[in-house]
Parts: C-alpha cells; structure tokens; sequence
C-alpha cells in the first residue's frame, strides 16, 4: 500500500488475503490428507518396507513444502529501502517453491500408480531403451521449461514483451544481455528470462512431439500408448 497500490480498498485487500489464506490453509489440509492416513495405515502394518521409506520421504516432502513456501513469502515482506520496486517475492525461491511442488506430485501420482496398477514386463529391446532414454530427457526439460516461468512469474518477465514469435521488432532482442556479469540475465534480467522460457516452450513442445512420433514405430502396450497420446494432447494445449 506505502509503495504502490495507494487507492487499494478494504474489499480490493481482503480479496488478495483471503486468495493467500485459502492456499495456506489447502496447503495444511493437504498435509493432514498425507500424513493422518500414513501414520493409520503404519500402525495397521499395512505398510510394506520399501513402501514406508517412500511414505516417509513424502511426509517430509510435504513438510518441507511448507517451510518453503512460508519462506518464499517472508522474501516478499522484507523491507528494501532501496528499491521503489513493486513488493515481491523472491524469484529464487518462488522457483524453489514450484519445483518442489511438481516433485512432490509427481512422485505421489508415480507411487499411487505403482500401487494401482500392475508393471508391465516388456523386452528390453534397443528401441525400447531409446525411449525410455528420450522419456527421462523430456521429462527433464519439461521440469527445467516449467522453473523457468516461475523466474518470468517473479519478475513479471511476461509484462516485457507480448509479442509472438518475435520479440517487438527483433527475434533477439537488444537487452538481452545487459547485465553484468552474463550469468545473472539467466536470472535477473526480465527480458532473458521471458527469452529463455520461450524457448524451452518450443523445445519442449517439439521434444514431445518427437518422442510421440517415435513412439508409433514401437509395439507398446495400450496404456503406454494412451499415455503418450495424452502427454502430447496436454503439450499442445499448454
């Protein structure tokens, strides 16, 4: 309010507080959601060994979270006297906060379905561990597309420049550069970040489309198969 908003309202404020209440407060029931059951079925010895390390990594995946998230915030109430900035939180650790957020998921659906479903028994062919090479890659860099705009959401990179595939009048733009030393524009420079998270958009739209494409020339099971259809289906539309 001191810095920017000067005309905010007590409605217009209690929107944006209640909006970060209800997160925190999802945030804790999706603790309890992971935790009470873990701890019932632990005590009911339902829980193989393997399983039980797993669930504890997950707990503390879930915990660790949340003292991230708590810590990401605090780096947006930090006083900066000099800066007439807008108040925000640290892009650093909003990408902290996101990739931690998308390891958690992905390893809770990967052990659900683990447990859900059988595993399938394929040949390990020489196409077959070709794809499974291209799968850990593109899940990498889909992994590193999706850190990277939390760095455009942190410094309101996607306010530069809303143009598209060029960047105003250029496709590389002049300021792209303009920090010192190089390596902080990765980070810091609102247009080399808006630069870079385009073209891990396109890489990894493209990446997924060639593994799709690869995958058609390989017999692979029908779950398999409706997997990699719909990964492509949900890039497209991303």
């Amino acid at each position: 309010f001191n810095s920017l908003n000067h005309d905010m309202t007590l409605a217009e404020f209690k929107f944006i507080w209640y909006m970060e209440y209800s997160h925190r407060m999802w945030g804790r029931v999706v603790g309890l959601a992971y935790i009470l059951p873990a701890a019932y079925f632990w005590h009911r010895g339902w829980l193989s060994r393997p399983l039980k390390g797993r669930v504890l990594a997950l707990c503390g995946l879930v915990c660790f979270q949340g003292l991230l998230g708590w810590y990401m915030v605090k780096s947006g109430l930090e006083e900066k006297p000099d800066s007439y900035d807008i108040p925000r939180v640290s892009q650093y650790r909003l990408a902290a906060h996101l990739g931690s957020a998308l390891v958690l998921y992905s390893a809770s659906l990967w052990t659900g379905l683990s447990l859900l479903l059988p595993r399938h028994k394929l040949p390990e062919t020489h196409q077959l561990l070709r794809l499974k090479q291209y799968v850990h890659g593109t899940t990498a860099l889909i992994f590193l597309t999706a850190l990277s705009g939390a760095f455009v959401a942190g410094l309101d990179a996607g306010l530069v420049y809303n143009s598209f595939p060029k960047m105003g009048e250029r496709w590389i733009p002049d300021d792209l550069l303009a920090f010192s030393p190089v390596l902080r524009n990765i980070f810091e420079n609102p247009t080399t970040v808006q630069f870079d998270h385009r073209i891990l958009g396109i890489a990894s739209v493209t990446a997924v489309t060639a593994l799709y494409l690869f995958s058609r020339k390989i017999p692979l099971p029908r779950r398999t198969r409706m997997a990699l259809t719909s990964l492509l289906a949900v890039a497209c539309m991303q």
